[in-house]
Formats: C-alpha cells, structure tokens, sequence
C-alpha cells in the first residue's frame, strides 16, 4: 500500500458481497484495488452466470442486446484493425472470451492467436477459429516481436502483475507494432454520476482501474507512445443499466438510457467516454 491513498470503498455486487478499497497509485495516477484477490482464490470471484463475455447464451433481454451490441462493435474494431499497416496481419488477442473478435479477424484473412484463461470460454471459442486459441501460459511460449497488432479488449484491467504485463506485451509486439487496449474510465460522468455503484469498477475482477492520464504515463515508462485514442460510446449505457440494478436493485432502463447519453454528450467536450479505447506503438 505504500505510494497510495485512498479514494473510494466499492462492494462486489456480482459475486461475493465483499467490500474493497481503492487506492490511488500516486506515481501514475490509476486506481488499486485492494486488497487484491489471493492468486488461488482469483477464479471463485468469476463464477456466475451473469459474466456473458465468457459465454454465448442468450437468455433475456439483456443478454441479447448486449450481443446485439457486440456484433456492431465487431464491425468497428475489424475497420480499426485494418486501418494500421503491418508486415504480416499477425495479430494477438489476450483476454479472447467466447472468440467473436478473433473469428472476425480471422475471417478477413489475418493470422490469428488468441489466449483465454477460462476453459469453458477458450473451447468454445476453438470451436469458431481452428483451434487458434490457448491458455495463459503459451504467452511466454511466442517468440519475441511476433505480433504486428495486439489487442486487449477490456483484459488490462483484469491481469495481476501489471509491470510484468506490460514488458511482455512490449516483448511480443515488433518494433513499430500496434498494441490497442479498451479499459474502463473513472474519469468519466457516468463514474461520477454512480460513484460506488459504478458497475465497470467490477472489483474485485478488475483489480486496476484507468483514465487518460494515468495509462499514458504508465506505458510511457515503458517507451510505448499513445497515438491515438477512440471512444466506446455504447459502454455508457451497459454500464449505466447494470450500475442503476447496484443502486436501487433494478436496471430502470429508461433512467440508465438518459445517464448513458448525458455521459456521452458530456464527453464530447471533455473526451472522457464510459470507456476508451487507447493505441500505442512499440519504440
């Protein structure tokens, strides 16, 4: 806890109940969840069905509009993707879900690899790209500067070791590569506007939490510039739906819909979308 101060107490409204602090790290800025989940006790906290990036069902209305939603944002990631010029189209997702994204891709003729921890999530999505996907542990495995893109899909903030992340995925990326990560924005009105309730705080799943500022100078200390940054307009109104059933035990979509685009009306002054995503490239 040294270099920190306190900030906000978050409840696990998903899994446990449990409380947790969060800390802000006074070099770069993010936020700390603490304490941190013990490594043997880090998967109980993802065991509920209602953690749809790690399954493709469709039970209810939210479930199908999110998948709705993903197949939209599917489209602009493959546009952004495309928009870089690489060597080989070798492309890596880390944190890969039920697979959407790499079949997408895939699809389009690029070389893919993915890696997914949860079994049940990394078979299934085996099943849509050729058995492209493997576990954590093949991330020390590839070959150093292998990947002309890499992509996190709101995973950063999920991966314990934060600095060993980091240099890793420097590792694997070639010079000039392209790394894009989507996280969470504390900064953000509908963070603001929910504070403890705010459902994409997710402790203790997401055990660091980011804005702007603070990702930039964290992978500057590792000589990776940020070129560019791009909002994920419809997180505003996810995360709205799911923070309003924390606060008041239902999702009142109407009020989540009204708070959703106040906060992305607010960021078009102030550019602090729900959730962004960041590209950086490897010096």
């Amino acid at each position: 806890m040294k270099n920190t101060k306190p900030y906000l107490t978050v409840k696990d409204h998903s899994v446990s109940g449990e409380d947790f602090q969060l800390l802000i790290n006074n070099r770069f800025g993010f936020l700390e969840t603490y304490p941190p989940p013990l490594p043997d006790k880090l998967t109980e906290y993802y065991k509920t069905e209602d953690y749809i990036s790690h399954t493709d069902t469709k039970r209810n209305l939210f479930e199908m509009a999110y998948h709705f939603v993903r197949s939209l944002a599917l489209k602009r990631k493959l546009n952004l993707i495309n928009s870089f010029s690489t060597e080989e189209k070798k492309l890596l997702d880390i944190g890969c879900g039920t697979g959407d994204f790499l079949q997408t891709i895939q699809q389009d003729n690029w070389m893919v690899s993915g890696i997914e921890p949860d079994e049940n999530a990394r078979q299934i999505a085996n099943s849509k790209t050729n058995n492209v996907v493997s576990d954590i542990d093949q991330m020390t495995l590839f070959e150093s500067h292998s990947f002309d893109v890499i992509t996190l899909w709101h995973v950063l903030e999920h991966l314990p070791n934060l600095d060993e992340q980091i240099s890793m995925l420097k590792r694997l990326l070639k010079k000039k590569g392209s790394l894009v990560i989507a996280v969470p924005n504390f900064k953000s009105f509908d963070a603001n506007y929910y504070k403890e309730f705010w459902a994409a705080y997710d402790v203790p799943r997401h055990l660091w939490h980011f804005d702007k500022d603070a990702i930039s100078k964290l992978f500057r200390a590792e000589k990776m510039r940020l070129v560019e940054t791009r909002p994920m307009k419809f997180d505003s109104y996810y995360v709205s739906l799911l923070s309003e059933k924390y606060k008041s035990g239902r999702m009142k979509p109407f009020k989540s819909f009204w708070i959703g685009w106040r906060s992305n009306w607010k960021a078009k002054r102030s550019k602090n979308y729900s959730s962004l995503i960041y590209i950086f490239k490897n010096e």
